[in-house]
């Protein structure tokens, strides 16, 4: 009986261990699959470091902001080498996406609006490129230009790579989120403005976008409907009338602009639905093709995270209809 028993216990060990195992292995493929490798392919911007850096003194580091599906959630705060992380499919299609994640022009964030979204377009033939720009309150010389800066390098250098990596240098998009869509719409409106010297042959190459994708974003300074957090930090050296309207993209809109697809959830609490409505308004009055959609709900900041259920789960096939209607 002692000989039985002793065996069953083995036996019964021998299973839980088993299934101990299998447990932990499938956990670590839920893990694996929620939490893909990191791309280990960047571009630095700037061979010599950032132009405007002599006042600056910030720390660049990442923090773990928390997320309520133990989704990985990380930003990239105080950017001192800007650059962008690359994001190459299998099968390119021939265009590119420029990716500005949002974060109030006080970090990057990397995951939710970057990273997700660029395996997301990447496994429909783009090449991405997700940009790691720098913050207009961290002490740079050019104060609020010094994202745009970063923006139009960026473009520049993804356009001398095309033919290497297999796209068309006609065939670049950008698609900025929140504070990251004020800066795609910057670039968007202001792509040929003069803001640094010219570093190397990239900075001979256009910088207007083909096409914009400008997701729940950051539009006006105005103090009715602006965003206060953003609007601090884009004129945290110079707060005059005349920069306000100069960094309010909806009042530099021109004839001749590239086609921009516009997205806000109408119940959106950070930045007023107002800014995409202003946005559009201002592109059609001057005869720039534009779409625009606005959902009942969705809030802010959901990126592909937070729309399982809800209509405005629609939008990333919206956006690459568009695209594709316009030859991205």
């Amino acid at each position: 009986m002692m000989n039985r028993r002793g065996a069953f216990s083995v036996f019964v060990s021998g299973m839980l261990g088993s299934l101990a195992a299998s447990e932990a292995r499938a956990a670590q493929m839920d893990k694996s699959t929620i939490t893909p490798p990191d791309p280990v392919e960047t571009i630095l911007l700037w061979p010599n470091g950032a132009p405007g850096g002599e006042g600056v003194s910030v720390e660049e580091g990442i923090v773990e902001r928390g997320d309520p599906k133990a989704l990985r959630d990380r930003a990239q705060v105080h950017t001192r080498v800007p650059k962008l992380v690359v994001f190459r499919p299998k099968t390119p299609n021939g265009a590119a996406v420029m990716l500005i994640p949002g974060g109030g022009y006080e970090r990057v964030v990397l995951d939710k609006e970057g990273y997700e979204t660029g395996r997301w377009l990447a496994a429909r033939g783009y090449t991405c490129f997700v940009l790691l720009y720098r913050m207009p309150g961290d002490g740079w010389a050019a104060g609020g230009d010094a994202p745009l800066q970063d923006a139009q390098r960026a473009i520049r250098l993804i356009r001398a790579r095309a033919d290497a990596m297999k796209f068309s240098a006609d065939r670049v998009a950008v698609m900025g989120f929140s504070a990251g869509g004020h800066l795609a719409a910057n670039l968007t409106t202001r792509f040929d403005a003069e803001t640094y010297l010219a570093v190397d042959a990239a900075d001979s190459l256009a910088t207007k976008p083909n096409l914009s994708a400008l997701i729940y974003p950051v539009i006006t300074l105005n103090a009715a409907f602006g965003h206060s957090g953003s609007q601090k930090q884009l004129l945290a050296r110079q707060n005059t009338p005349d920069r306000a309207a100069e960094l309010s993209p909806e009042r530099q809109v021109r004839e001749g602009l590239s086609p921009v697809f516009l997205l806000h959830a109408a119940d959106d609490k950070s930045v007023p639905v107002e800014n995409t409505l202003l946005m559009f308004s201002s592109l059609k009055a001057k005869g720039v093709p534009a779409e625009m959609h606005i959902f009942e709900e969705g809030g802010h900041g959901f990126g592909l995270r937070f729309v399982a259920g809800k209509p405005v789960a629609a939008w990333p096939h919206l956006f690459e209809t568009f695209a594709k209607r316009h030859g991205i």
